[in-house]
C-alpha cells in the first residue's frame, strides 16, 4: 500500500503538467455573446450542484452513520414519514427547476443568434444606427470561405473584424452539413447546403483566435480550422488593403475549382469577388446552366410550370459532370435555367432557416 500511494503521488504531477497546456477558451472568452453564454453555463451548473452536492455528501454521511458497527445510532424500524423531509425533498428541486426554466426562456430569446446585438458589452449599449460588418461564410470540403460584400474581398481559412463592431454572419455550406464555431466569440451554429443560418456576434478584445468546424463532415474535418483576427479600426483597414493587393480574383469558375474537396488548405486572399457569388452558392446555381433555388420556389409559388416544365429540360455539361465525378453515372435531366415569373404575386420567398440554440 505505501508503494501504491507513492505511485499515485508521482502520477499527480504529470497530470497537472498536461492540464496546464489546456486553454479554457470557453471559460475565458473575448466576445460579449460568448461571455453571456459562459455565465449561463456557470449559473446552470451552480444551480444543479445545489442538489447534487448535498445528495452525494449525505450518501456518505448516512452510510457512515448507519453502518452495522455503529451501535450508538438510533434504530427505528417503524419510521416511514417526515413532513419536513418531504418538503425539502420536493420543494428544493422544484424551485431550482422553476429558476432554470426562467433562465432558459430568457436566454433563448436574448441570445438568439438571429437577433441583432443590443450592446457592445456589459457596460456599453450599442449606439443607434450602428451598421454591422457583414461576413458571408461558406463551409467547403474541407476549408472555410469568407466573403466580405461591403469590402468586395474574400479569403480562405482566415478572417478578421474590428474590435467592438457587431458582425452579422450569413452562413451556408457547399455539400454536407457543417458547424461554424469561434469559441472566443460566440457559440457554434450549423452550416447547411441550400440553407442560410445567421449569427450576430462581436469581439471585444484584439488578438488572434481559433475558429473551427464543430461537426464531423468527412476525412478532412480535423484540419478544417482558421484564424480569426480581432483588430482595431486602423489595423482592420490595413488588413483589407493587404487582401486587396492580392492578384487573385474569385470568379465563379475559380469557386468551382475551390469547391473540390481538399485538406489543410493554406490561407488564400482574393482581391475581387464575382457579383452575387454567395447568393449563387446559397441557391445552388453557381454553374451557368443551373436554375437557382429561389427561381424554382418563385415558380412553385406561382402555380408551377405545368406542361412547359416537361419540355424545358437540360442536363449537366461534360465539364460539370467530370468535376462532380459523374462521368460513369447515367445522365439525368432537370428543369433548365428559365426566366422566373418575376414574383407576380408579390410573395416573400425567404431561404429556409433551421431552429438554433444559444449555446
Amino acid at each position: 500500500m505505501p508503494y501504491l500511494k507513492k505511485l499515485l503521488g508521482l502520477l499527480f504531477f504529470p497530470v497537472l503538467a498536461m492540464l496546464g497546456g489546456c486553454d479554457w477558451v470557453l471559460m475565458r472568452p473575448s466576445g460579449d455573446i460568448a461571455m453571456q453564454q459562459r455565465d449561463l453555463i456557470l449559473t446552470s451548473t451552480v444551480l444543479m450542484l445545489l442538489v447534487i452536492v448535498p445528495v452525494i455528501v449525505l450518501t456518505f454521511v448516512f452510510a457512515w452513520r448507519y453502518r452495522k458497527s455503529n451501535n450508538r445510532s438510533d434504530y427505528d424500524p417503524e419510521w416511514h414519514h417526515s413532513t419536513q423531509l418531504e418538503l425539502v425533498i420536493w420543494a428544493v428541486p422544484l424551485v431550482i427547476i422553476i429558476i432554470l426554466g426562467a433562465i432558459t426562456w430568457i436566454s433563448t430569446h436574448k441570445l438568439d443568434p438571429y437577433r441583432p446585438l443590443e450592446r457592445i458589452d456589459a457596460q456599453r449599449t450599442m449606439p443607434a444606427g450602428t451598421k454591422p460588418l457583414v461576413v458571408e461564410v461558406v463551409a467547403l470540403d474541407w476549408k472555410w470561405l469568407f466573403i466580405y460584400p461591403e469590402q468586395g474581398i474574400a479569403m480562405v481559412n482566415e478572417m478578421a473584424a474590428p474590435v467592438d463592431r457587431p458582425i452579422q454572419f450569413k452562413i451556408t455550406a457547399s455539400s454536407v452539413m457543417n458547424s461554424f464555431f469561434i469559441p472566443a466569440m460566440a457559440g457554434q451554429i450549423y452550416a447547411m447546403p441550400g440553407m442560410q443560418t445567421q449569427l450576430h456576434a462581436i469581439i471585444n478584445k484584439p488578438g488572434e483566435f481559433e475558429g473551427l468546424s464543430a461537426n464531423y463532415s468527412g476525412a478532412g474535418f480535423s484540419g478544417m480550422r482558421f484564424k480569426f483576427h480581432g483588430l482595431n479600426d486602423g489595423d482592420f483597414e490595413q488588413w483589407v488593403k493587404k487582401v486587396k493587393s492580392s492578384s487573385r480574383s474569385l470568379s465563379r469558375d475559380t469557386y468551382l475549382q475551390l469547391e473540390k474537396p481538399s485538406e489543410r488548405n493554406p490561407v488564400q486572399h482574393y482581391a475581387k469577388v464575382a457579383p452575387d457569388l454567395y447568393e449563387a452558392i446559397l441557391n445552388r446555381c453557381v454553374e451557368n446552366n443551373k436554375m437557382c433555388m429561389h427561381d424554382m420556389m418563385a415558380i412553385d409559388a406561382s402555380g408551377g410550370l405545368g406542361k412547359p416544365g416537361t419540355i424545358n429540360i437540360a442536363s449537366l455539361d461534360e465539364a460539370t459532370r467530370a468535376r462532380l465525378g459523374l462521368n460513369d453515372q447515367p445522365t439525368r435531366n432537370y428543369v433548365g435555367a428559365m426566366c422566373s415569373p418575376g414574383n407576380p404575386l408579390g410573395l416573400q420567398l425567404p431561404v429556409t432557416e433551421p431552429a438554433t440554440s444559444p449555446i
